[in-house]
């Protein structure tokens, strides 16, 4: 059990609703049935979530999402992202490994998307970019792609620091970590 309670059906109409919207369908995760509990929590995870699809493509948003909570050892959210995303973002296995165990620097990922992931373990290791950094990440990515690369970044570290930090139990169908390459 998480250190907060979930909230467990049935649920009032609008949670319901909400959790329609965002689930489409499917039961709730964990995450967002703890967060419901608390309303002003709930609010304000949801006004900031970034659950719609924003410029990045499903492709560079599942890698900023992957790398940011691999970086922050969140199985949780890494394992629902990968379960949910993976293929429809046409992330292989070799991808999928390099997300937790390897740098930009694995030879899996294009020009591009070495660059991406050098901007995500920037921000997670410094909280922000160098100017070669950002003149490297602004090469691939317009401002609007900027802006979305940065605040994904800080809202799945939110999310990794609620999963990890509330210890919410795996989703029993997402992936699980890779082992580490021997």
């Amino acid at each position: 059990m998480p250190r907060i309670a979930p909230l467990e059906p049935p649920y009032e109409a609008e949670i319901q609703s909400q959790f329609d919207r965002i689930m489409r369908g499917a039961p709730p995760l964990m995450l967002f049935r703890v967060m419901a509990s608390n309303p002003r929590a709930w609010e304000k995870f949801r006004a900031g979530s970034l659950l719609d699809r924003g410029p990045l493509s499903l492709r560079e948003r599942e890698i900023v999402i992957d790398r940011t909570c691999a970086l922050n050892g969140c199985e949780y959210e890494w394992g629902v992202h990968v379960t949910t995303f993976a293929l429809a973002a046409g992330l292989n296995e070799a991808e999928i490994r390099a997300s937790v165990h390897e740098g930009a620097d694995a030879s899996c990922w294009s020009a591009a998307e070495r660059v991406l992931i050098a901007a995500v373990d920037a921000l997670h290791a410094r909280s922000t970019l160098s100017d070669s950094e950002f003149a490297a990440l602004s090469s691939h990515h317009d401002d609007a792609k900027i802006f979305e690369i940065i605040l994904l970044c800080g809202f799945y570290r939110t999310v990794s620091y609620l999963a990890n930090g509330l210890r919410l139990p795996l989703e029993e169908s997402a992936a699980r970590f890779p082992e580490r390459p021997t």
